[in-house]
């Protein structure tokens, strides 16, 4: 495993649509491994395929420190609700922005081994998958954010 270098706002790669995954291979395989380990190193809870440079569709998400998710091909199929908070990304280090998404979604997806899994989640998850997706269509939050980046904030655990 390794950590790869993060693609910052401003990258091309980073507009493009990305490429169904038609079979996992095994760089299919150590791309995922990277890829979650690069999203823990950089303290995140979702990385997608292009973020890393590679234009696959392909994202990890894990909200929980625990079970990470990952999604090859997915796809939301049901949202409702609406949530409003600041939001961040890797691919913009140190900046946040307040972005309105679904409060709940449901996403198809093939998980590592091609079976479909299905994935619902409210709040954090809901965004976190709203998040990821749209990078793998070569959008990045920036579009939707309501007023200005803002500087991120980061407290000390216990403040």
């Amino acid at each position: 495993m390794a950590i790869r270098n993060i693609r910052e706002y401003g990258d091309e790669v980073l507009t493009k649509k990305c490429k169904e995954v038609t079979e996992v291979t095994p760089r299919i395989r150590e791309l995922v491994e990277d890829m979650l380990e690069t999203m823990y190193e950089a303290n995140g809870v979702g990385l997608a395929a292009p973020q890393v440079g590679i234009l696959k569709r392909i994202v990890v998400i894990d909200t929980t420190g625990e079970d990470p998710y990952v999604l090859i091909n997915p796809r939301i199929v049901e949202s409702s609700g609406e949530q409003t908070g600041n939001e961040g990304c890797l691919s913009l280090p140190g900046k946040t922005g307040v972005v309105t998404r679904p409060n709940y979604v449901k996403a198809v997806a093939l998980d590592i081994n091609m079976k479909p899994i299905e994935i619902e989640g409210t709040e954090l998850l809901a965004r976190a998958i709203c998040h990821e997706l749209d990078h793998l269509d070569g959008h990045m939050y920036v579009e939707k954010v309501e007023g200005e980046l803002k500087d991120a904030a980061y407290s000390e655990e216990g403040e």
